[in-house]
């Protein structure tokens, strides 16, 4: 399969689970929606798991692990906006997928092996360069925490404010709880 095919094909998935959700998402579904056998997607990707996992992978905003402006602060800007920009059409699919893994071991497994994992170890890369720089002193303790402030940023303001998570929303929260904590702790 050419790169470009998969890239169709990856695409083709995050369309399908857009529209239907996670546990609605079949491969039949996006093997008529892609124009391929099932048999294709099976071979390249086993399951429903490793096809979604890798369709978020393929298709994420931006890739965490190129970000380099020279500041802290305007690396976590650079990769929240990324996140901001789609909040309203990728929010109800993080919310999906956080809901599915409570019931989804594999799920689970295959996001925070190929997604989660990489995109955690990349943002504590980001703090890591800001250590190299001189900007801290140090690692801070709180940065294993920043995903998990960022991720629960994505899904709870919809329903706490009735909004998603946009680009000036995500950027307040950088300047007014991941820095102070990075800075601070």
């Amino acid at each position: 399969m050419t790169p470009e095919r998969e890239l169709e094909l990856l695409t083709t998935a995050l369309e399908v689970l857009r529209e239907v959700g996670y546990e609605a998402l079949t491969m039949d579904a996006v093997a008529a929606r892609g124009h391929c056998s099932k048999a294709t997607l099976y071979r390249q990707w086993q399951n429903k798991q490793r096809l979604v996992a890798a369709a978020l992978h393929a298709t994420r905003p931006v890739d965490a692990s190129v970000i380099d402006t020279g500041t802290l602060r305007g690396d976590l800007v650079l990769f929240v906006s990324s996140f901001g920009a789609q909040a309203a059409k990728d929010t109800p699919i993080v919310a999906g997928l956080a809901h599915a893994s409570l019931v989804d071991d594999d799920l689970a497994q295959v996001l925070r092996e190929s997604l989660i994992g990489p995109e955690h170890g990349y943002l504590t890369a980001l703090v890591q360069r800001a250590v190299d720089r001189g900007e801290l002193a140090a690692l801070p303790a709180a940065t294993p925490f920043v995903p998990q402030v960022l991720v629960a940023a994505l899904i709870s303001r919809p329903l706490l404010e009735g909004d998603f998570a946009d680009v000036d929303y995500l950027v307040r929260l950088v300047d007014s709880v991941v820095l102070p904590a990075l800075l601070h702790s």
